[in-house]
């Protein structure tokens, strides 16, 4: 087995094991970080109703239009703002987050800080 099927596997891991105890309600729901080598996702998701409240992606026509990189920090900071308006928009003010398996630092704890400055609480 490749070494990267190793990784994949590990962050599954340790996402499922995560999942155990991070829970999304309609109070509180779940804001969930993606991030792959080229693009950043961002969910904030009710768990109860197993439903979307608001997502970004630098996949977005108005996310990647001002990046010269849509994978890095700043391309995440600014994901993290505009989940952050698009939950507020919404009604939601305090969210759980899930890092999804990855570790918290970079790009992921770009997202969350950025998101924190934009007001959500977690």
């Amino acid at each position: 087995m490749s070494r990267f099927q190793d990784r994949k596997q590990r962050r599954e891991r340790i996402r499922r094991r995560y999942r155990g105890v991070v829970h999304g309600t309609a109070e509180r729901p779940r804001l969930a970080v993606f991030r792959s080598l080229r693009h950043v996702y961002a969910q904030i998701i009710d768990d109860e109703r197993g439903a979307t409240v608001a997502s970004v992606s630098t996949l977005e026509a108005d996310v990647k239009g001002g990046l010269e990189r849509t994978g890095n920090r700043k391309a995440a900071a600014v994901v993290g703002k505009l989940i952050a308006e698009r939950a507020k928009e919404r009604g939601v003010e305090t969210v759980v987050f899930d890092r999804g398996g990855f570790p918290y630092h970079g790009v992921v704890r770009a997202i969350a800080d950025a998101a924190r400055e934009a007001g959500l609480k977690f």
